[in-house]
């Protein structure tokens, strides 16, 4: 045991005398990346996001109701689907997978945020 132990101090020593064994860090671990902020919506407004979490891409509307929101909204008009809703109005939101308040998939409460399904567009809201 005396024998395995002097061998691997003696290893060290040579090793740290050729440069190969790192002693010390040059420099610090960098810091992770700061999150991207979530649910970005402001009071009053219903908001839609393309991603997970209040993330991604955001349309944001003040309107109480909104029979396409292709009409201004990109991400919809490229056809992805929304993964995330934030609902900051005080009445709940209905929302429909069709134009005009037709196929209604959803709902959401007054001031509350969360994810959806993700298989399906936003195409149209209304209060409940």
């Amino acid at each position: 045991m005396r024998a395995t132990r002097s061998l691997f101090v003696a290893s060290m020593a040579v090793a740290a005398t050729l440069g190969t064994v790192p002693l010390a860090s040059a420099s610090p671990t960098p810091a992770p990346a700061p999150a991207p902020a979530a649910y970005n919506c402001p009071a009053a407004y219903f908001c839609i996001y393309s991603s997970w979490n209040g993330t991604g891409e955001r349309c944001i509307w003040q309107s109480a109701q909104r029979a396409n929101t292709a009409d201004d909204c990109g991400f919809i008009q490229r056809g992805v689907n929304v993964l995330s809703v934030a609902n900051k109005t005080t009445h709940r939101k209905q929302y429909y997978k069709a134009t005009n308040y037709n196929q209604r998939v959803g709902s959401t409460a007054a001031d509350t945020e969360g994810n959806l399904m993700g298989n399906y567009q936003i195409r149209s809201f209304r209060p409940q």
